[in-house]
């Protein structure tokens, strides 16, 4: 009572739990209530009158307004109240609750496999799961990061380079929300021993998003992060990379160049692709093939050849790019000269015409240098085909309003 009188929520009385039958049973299922802790305890007109055990949840207060159409009204529940009611209600659902230790599990069974189909197939976790992809297309983030930990499933967004907590599902939760966004990549929802990668596209207020998944385990189940690549927010063009308009003129004459190679350098997401494929979609003309090797591929560009690298299979950079040669290309994009192989076929193709332009990770354009004499490349190759290096960086901005 206490501590509903400070949160200004009452407490449901016992004989709020006294009812016949679910309710909303179509629409709310029983592991989502059981894993939510929560129970529809009345309905009059179009407001639901919802118990919780913490009513502090506003996932769970939010994804059942949504798969319900109705205002949710919450009234505060003691859990062995809760319990005792889901256990008469929903006599064949499982136990209350779920270990997160679970998902990290080294044993993927077909029993458990199905339960977590079922629980991420529930109405409440798909809106819940589409509400955090909607509200980092709204806000325009960059990335999603979904982490387990032992008493909370922790989501937080990437705007300009840094991370921005939001609110998290409830722990019960863990489990469904990481089965769901598998399930929308097409990736095993059994096997949670090791890494897996995947890509989801879908429509987000109205516009096609494509999402970059990529799973790994952790102590308390799987990390997921979403890389989102809203094509429709992007320009590829060099007014909108936001260089001094004397290097955009250099980098334009370095990617017009007929052959050698032309690199861009800097860490991890400081728009290196962007940059790439700027000056590919200038080149891009029915006079020239282009043709691209990434891992994985960002956006797709009308009119070039793209091919996706697949390690599984062996299909690397080194051997796309000897298949590559024998198509006659004109330009050849590669995601990223990582070894001393594909650092020599670069060069191979540099000396027999053709521009190559590729990404290096270094911290200056100097050190790209001594980058490629690192992996093996002799310094005579090095100045016979190097056109020029670019190393950039990312930096925020004020907003434009």
């Amino acid at each position: 009572e206490a501590y509903g009188d400070l949160l200004g929520a009452p407490l449901a009385a016992p004989a709020r739990f006294a009812l016949d039958a679910p309710l909303l049973e179509e629409r709310l299922g029983a592991r989502f209530l059981r894993q939510a802790r929560a129970l529809p305890v009345a309905v009059e007109g179009d407001v639901l009158t919802l118990a919780m055990s913490d009513p502090l949840d506003a996932f769970t207060r939010d994804a059942v307004a949504a798969a319900t159409g109705l205002a949710v009204v919450v009234e505060i529940a003691l859990p062995i109240d809760l319990d005792a009611a889901l256990n008469r209600l929903y006599p064949t659902g499982e136990a209350a609750g779920t270990d997160a230790g679970e998902a990290a599990d080294d044993d993927a069974h077909a029993e458990d496999t199905d339960r977590l189909k079922d629980l991420a197939s529930e109405a409440p976790v798909i809106r819940l799961v589409n509400q955090i992809i909607a509200r980092a297309v709204e806000t325009q983030a960059s990335d999603i990061h979904i982490e387990p930990f032992e008493d909370r499933l922790r989501i937080r967004y990437r705007h300009d380079g840094v991370l921005h907590e939001a609110d998290s599902p409830p722990a019960g939760l863990i489990a469904a929300v990481i089965s769901r966004i598998k399930i929308m990549a097409r990736l095993d929802i059994a096997e949670r021993r090791l890494p897996q990668d995947g890509r989801i596209r879908m429509a987000v207020r109205g516009q096609e998003v494509d999402f970059r998944v990529s799973t790994i385990p952790s102590l308390h189940g799987e990390t997921v992060v979403l890389r989102i690549l809203d094509r429709s927010s992007v320009r590829f063009d060099y007014a909108t990379l936001g260089l001094d308009s004397r290097l955009v003129a250099r980098l334009h004459a370095a990617f017009d160049l007929p052959n050698g190679i032309v690199l861009v350098t800097g860490p991890t997401g400081s728009g290196k692709t962007t940059t790439l494929y700027t000056g590919l979609s200038a080149l891009n003309a029915t006079t020239r093939k282009i043709v691209t090797v990434e891992d994985p591929i960002e956006y797709q560009l009308h009119g070039i050849n793209q091919i996706q690298v697949k390690p599984q299979i062996g299909l690397d950079f080194a051997s796309l790019l000897r298949s590559i040669l024998r198509q006659d290309p004109d330009v050849i994009m590669v995601g990223e000269i990582r070894d001393l192989e594909t650092a020599q076929i670069a060069v191979q193709a540099a000396l027999t015409g053709h521009l190559v332009l590729s990404t290096v990770h270094t911290n200056s354009a100097a050190a790209t240098i001594t980058r490629l004499r690192d992996m093996g490349l002799e310094d005579y190759l090095v100045t016979a085909v190097l056109r020029g290096v670019l190393a950039q960086r990312l930096v925020r901005r004020l907003c434009a309003a």
